[in-house]
Order: structure tokens, then C-alpha cells, then sequence
């Protein structure tokens, strides 16, 4: 071999290399996103309004920067105490306007998320659980572990060995037996009563079932609330919110899970068991929601829309709007 062919030869590993390393790094985006609020009609004698809005956060997978809050009150960012969910909170006396809005402006680099390399997970490990992944074996209201759910989850679990098999039951049912069908009503609310019997139904109503379903036989699994990003790059407006689960494994840690996801799209069924794509935004975690400051409604279901009360009432002439533009024009992989 000559050494142009040589030179020729060894490019191309290089190459292939490069493409291979390129393929295996996880995905990034990195995406401008508005959140505004429209509070509208205040009544000419409220005397207190209280404004709450979700707050989000850097992780391991996103990294977050709030980069304006336009608001014509005094605004604070707190946090509650059970989840640790970041609130931005505004509250006036007297506010005399009859309507205000509330705009935040944030940048995201969001990371694919990939934790699916379950041949190196060790089936004997005797790992004692942290208090921290232990709070997510407890009920939420919509989300009992009542002996109706326990019953589905020791069926739908039978001669399964191990909790990676039996989340992976739990995963396949869920994907086989719910419609992604938005019609209708009773659908959002994530009540897994509901999605037992009507067999249908978002995002909330998917990953109620799937995480109820864990924690049954007693498998830790979370619940995390954002926004869609279309895959497609560009810009646009975002019409509502997107939920997504993660059950823990001992000896191994956490497990992305995207049911609805899988359901709407087959070929990605594998996927979605062990991964969360870049094309989104997470704002906070968890269910039944106490606020801070605490409001003096019920817990909230879920933490994604704002939450307004007017004299200690909850408020419903509340709007919003959600947008999003791309800072680059195509997908790419994340440097290593």
C-alpha cells in the first residue's frame, strides 16, 4: 500500500471515529423560551392578589438561566419545602389595575437524557435507600396504592424477576392498553382511577398509571412536569405542557421514562425506556403541590400553569402563552 493510500486510510478511521464518537454523545439544544401570564378583570374591590408561577432550575440535564421577569409588582423567587421546586411569587395590596401581565424570559441548553445501560446493573445489590428516593413510594391523591392498584400491579408484574423486569411490564402495559385520545373530558387530570377504567388520555394520565403502577410493588418512580419543544428546529408557539416519569433501580439510580411518548410514536417504544430526548424543558417535580408562600386553596395537582387567588380565592381569569426559538438550525450532539 502506497502512502497516499495509507494517508486515504487512516482519514477515514478518523473520520469514522469522529462519527462514531458524534453519534454516541447526547444530544443538546440550546432554545430561548417566553412564559408570560395575563391576569385579566380584577374586581374593582380586590384587595390582595397573589401571582405563582413555576420557577425552573438547572439539573444534571439542563442548564437554566432566567434571563429577565417582567412584572409590575414586587416579585421573590422561594422555594416549598417537599419537593424543592423553585416558585416565583408576586403579591400586591390594593393593585389598582384592573389587569397586569408577568413575562419570563429564560435561556436552556438541554442535555438528552440516557441511563440505559442495564447489562451493568448489578441484580443483587442491597443498597439502602436514601430518604430522597423513598418519598416517591408514597401515594399522591389522584395516585392512591389502594388494593385495586395493588392487584393490577401484581398482575400486570406476575413471574417477573427483578424491578428492571417488572418497570419494563409496567412500561409495555401502560404503552399497550392507553390511547394517546384527548377527547372528551376527564382526560389531564392524572387521576389513575380514571386511566384504568377509560383506557386513555395525556401525558399526566400515562405516567399516573405508570408510576402508581411502581410503586406498588415497590418501586420508587417520580413524576416531572415541563414543556415540548416540536423536534424540528426553529421558533414558535408552545400550546401546552408535557409530562414525563423516572423509576429507581438500587445499585443503579434513576431511569428516564417517556410512556405517552412511546405510544405516540412505536418506533421509538425501546427508546423511551431509558431515555428522555433533548426537545424539552422541565419545570418542576412532583404532585399535590403546597406553595410559598402557601395559598390558601388545596394543594395543587400538578405545577406548570400560573396559580392566582384574589382576597385568599383562587382566581380563574388567568391566561398564558408559552414560545420558543432555536439558537442553532439543526440538532447536534454534545462535545465529549
Amino acid at each position: 500500500m502506497n502512502k497516499r493510500s495509507l494517508l486515504c486510510f487512516a482519514l477515514l478511521g478518523v473520520s469514522a471515529a469522529l462519527a462514531t464518537a458524534s453519534a454516541d454523545a447526547p444530544r443538546i439544544r440550546d432554545f430561548d423560551f417566553t412564559y408570560t401570564a395575563h391576569v385579566a378583570e380584577l374586581p374593582a374591590e380586590a384587595h390582595r392578589v397573589d401571582v405563582w408561577l413555576p420557577y425552573p432550575t438547572s439539573d444534571a440535564n439542563q442548564e437554566v438561566t432566567v434571563t429577565a421577569v417582567s412584572a409590575p409588582f414586587k416579585h421573590e423567587v422561594v422555594k416549598e419545602s417537599k419537593y424543592g421546586n423553585s416558585i416565583l411569587h408576586l403579591s400586591v395590596t390594593d393593585p389598582k389595575v384592573h389587569e397586569f401581565d408577568v413575562e419570563m424570559k429564560i435561556h436552556v441548553r438541554r442535555q438528552e437524557y440516557s441511563h440505559n445501560a442495564f447489562a451493568s446493573l448489578k441484580t443483587d445489590a442491597k443498597a439502602g435507600r436514601l430518604a430522597a428516593v423513598a418519598m416517591w413510594l408514597k401515594p399522591d391523591r389522584l395516585v392512591p396504592l389502594d388494593d385495586s392498584v395493588r392487584d393490577l400491579a401484581r398482575e400486570v408484574t406476575q413471574g417477573k424477576q427483578g424491578d428492571l423486569a417488572k418497570a419494563r411490564a409496567i412500561y409495555d402495559y401502560v404503552v399497550n392498553t392507553m390511547a394517546y385520545d384527548k377527547t372528551g373530558t376527564g382526560w389531564g387530570n392524572g387521576d389513575i382511577h380514571w386511566a384504568c377504567d377509560s383506557k386513555r388520555g395525556n401525558c399526566t394520565d400515562f405516567h399516573a398509571l405508570f408510576i402508581g403502577l411502581n410503586r406498588a410493588v415497590g418501586i420508587p418512580a417520580k413524576f416531572a412536569i415541563g414543556f415540548p419543544l416540536p423536534p424540528e428546529h426553529g421558533g414558535g408557539e408552545i400550546p401546552g405542557y408535557h409530562c414525563w416519569a423516572e423509576f429507581y433501580l438500587d445499585g443503579y439510580g434513576w431511569v428516564p421514562v417517556d410512556a405517552s411518548e412511546a405510544r405516540k410514536h412505536p418506533e421509538k417504544r425501546d427508546y423511551f425506556f431509558g431515555a428522555h430526548d433533548e426537545n424539552r424543558v422541565q419545570f418542576t417535580l412532583g404532585r399535590d403541590i403546597v406553595l410559598e408562600p402557601k395559598q390558601a386553596g388545596d394543594p395543587l395537582n400538578y405545577f406548570i400553569y400560573p396559580y392566582v387567588e384574589v382576597d385568599g380565592q383562587q382566581y380563574s381569569k388567568v391566561s398564558k402563552a408559552f414560545h420558543y426559538k432555536d439558537q442553532d438550525a439543526a440538532p447536534r450532539a454534545a462535545a465529549k
